[in-house]
């Protein structure tokens, strides 16, 4: 799994800010005067939430203007309240300027997406944990991931390489389910196997692996197929979870619930910038 560390969070800061400046760069804040005039800004909420995602912020502005001083008024994982300032900075009016949208939108969807997961966790028994998917946003999954864990989520596999799960085009693509599983079970990998119906369960129940993902079942028969795991397998539930259902998924008693919405939907955290 790729490690979320000042590497990787400059490598994918300056990607973003080469797409924002290539090829003349900001031609608006050029014709400034007194564009390397020091001063004072302040990134404030305008929402309740939780942030995350704050050194992807810091680190836009870093990489324009040296001279940047960025001050943390909260840590990633904390709640905040509308109106509530997040950090202050200070620098050069063009360093502000050109990193200015670049550090709002890394801040902004690592925090909608720690604000949403949280939302999900605080509905949940406390035996239940709510899991992220592959469900990312190209090149940014360790940082989804990342914000996914700030709001009490839990991750998943990272990638193909890390876990086995059996899906449904596996089950379609093998002449026997349980003698797939067999095969997974040899690798010594954990090994995650996804049913949609009691049939499917049964074939493999006996077996010895980590995890079964029953895929959008009903509360009923969900509440069935957990009775006859008879509490040998970690349990996962996937399948159009929602804030609405989420309370009812969890009662069933099912160890995790995999929503994918919470990266792959997520309205994006509202923030703003103002000169101070």
């Amino acid at each position: 799994m790729q490690v979320l560390n000042q590497f990787y969070i400059k490598s994918v800061v300056r990607k973003a800010l080469e797409e924002d400046l290539k090829p003349k760069g900001d031609i608006t804040t050029n014709i400034l005067s007194e564009k390397n005039k020091i001063i004072k800004a302040r990134i404030i909420a305008k929402q309740d939430g939780v942030i995350a995602g704050l050194e992807f912020c810091k680190t836009a502005f870093k990489l324009i203007g040296r001279e940047t001083i960025f001050t943390k008024k909260i840590s990633d994982g904390k709640k905040i309240k509308k109106n509530k300032v997040i950090a202050d900075i200070k620098a050069k009016t063009k360093t502000i300027l050109i990193a200015e949208r670049t550090a709002l939108n890394f801040l902004n969807h690592a925090s909608g997406i720690a604000t949403i997961t949280n939302q999900f966790v605080k509905k949940i028994s406390k035996k239940t944990k709510i899991c992220c998917t592959r469900k990312t946003t190209p090149n940014l999954r360790t940082l989804e991931k990342y914000a996914v864990k700030k709001g009490g989520g839990y991750n998943h596999r990272y990638n193909l390489s890390d876990e086995i799960l059996i899906k449904d085009n596996h089950i379609s693509a093998s002449n026997s389910l349980r003698e797939l599983v067999k095969k997974a079970i040899k690798t010594k990998k954990i090994v995650t196997v996804e049913v949609e119906n009691v049939n499917q369960l049964k074939q493999i129940l006996g077996l010895k692996f980590k995890r079964i993902l029953f895929d959008n079942m009903k509360s009923l028969q969900l509440k069935y197929c957990l009775k006859l795991c008879k509490n040998k397998y970690e349990t996962e539930y996937s399948g159009n979870a929602t804030l609405s259902n989420i309370k009812q998924i969890s009662k069933t008693g099912v160890n995790r619930i995999s929503v994918g919405a919470i990266t792959h939907s997520t309205r994006s955290f509202d923030t703003t910038l103002l000169f101070r």
